[in-house]
């Protein structure tokens, strides 16, 4: 893990890492760029600020700092954290930042840090989320790992709290969602006999965010320049309200081969977006 100094992110570094010898030839005024685009300083701040504090509690620190009021419908639908079972939290992911952490601390919180998260290794350099983190390489060829990750947080004794959607929520025809979900939720929740819990995270991004986001996906593709944006957002969408609501868990016996494992990924998805 990741030591904390008054410099946890420093962006040199990770395109260092990122690109190796490449990076020199970046352009200095890109780098700066990236530096605020990514709140570095401001980041590196709240990270300094709260480095005695880890996995849960570091998680509900981020709600105070981003000040988030968090209206949390159905709380009595999770279910008991003494029942001696394992569970799947999967949810909507409209905004890429704030919902992971909020949705993190709730659970977290319940059933007393005992959940991970499957998330893209650059929030591995968040020393404080580490912890709560079996960490997905999205930019390199680590990506063929994915399996073995799943199956390393599915066969733990954690829940395991996923957006299925792989990436934050997209505009399309005016209308804000997720993009189709993946199935591995549900192949996996099958195999390791979870039950599904569906949530829903209001919220969303701002305009310039939704613009960006298609463009990138229509002709940029290979790399998600939106991502780089996320940061922002968060802080764009500081101070805001959130409804959460929280539906009741459905049986992994629910899944079978009646549908295949990507309609029943679309039958969750739906689900998620009536409540």
């Amino acid at each position: 893990m990741n030591q904390i100094t008054e410099k946890t992110i420093d962006i040199d570094k990770i395109l260092e890492g990122k690109m190796g010898s490449k990076a020199s030839f970046l352009p200095g005024f890109l780098v700066s760029w990236l530096k605020r685009i990514i709140h570095q300083d401001e980041v590196n701040r709240f990270l300094w600020d709260s480095r005695d504090k880890t996995g849960t509690e570091w998680l509900e620190e981020c709600v105070r700092y981003l000040d988030m009021t968090l209206d949390v419908e159905g709380m009595d639908n999770l279910p008991d954290k003494n029942d001696g079972r394992l569970y799947t939290f999967v949810s909507n992911h409209p905004l890429g930042g704030e919902d992971g952490v909020a949705l993190g601390a709730i659970i977290g919180r319940h059933y007393d840090s005992r959940f991970r998260y499957l998330v893209n290794d650059l929030l591995m350099n968040l020393p404080g989320l580490a912890p709560l983190c079996i960490p997905i390489n999205k930019t390199g060829s680590q990506s063929r790992s994915f399996p073995a990750m799943v199956e390393a947080g599915f066969r733990s004794d954690n829940h395991m709290l996923m957006f299925p959607a792989g990436i934050c929520s997209r505009r399309n025809g005016g209308v804000i969602k997720d993009v189709a979900w993946k199935k591995t939720f549900i192949t996996k929740s099958v195999e390791y006999q979870r039950d599904v819990v569906p949530i829903h995270f209001s919220g969303r991004n701002s305009d310039f965010f939704y613009r960006l986001a298609g463009f990138s996906d229509k002709y940029v593709k290979k790399v998600n320049i939106a991502m780089l944006f996320l940061v922002d957002e968060m802080y764009k969408n500081a101070h805001e309200s959130f409804r959460v609501a929280i539906g009741k868990p459905i049986p992994w016996q629910t899944f079978d081969k009646s549908r295949t494992p990507a309609q029943w990924a679309q039958y969750v998805q739906d689900i998620v977006y009536k409540l």
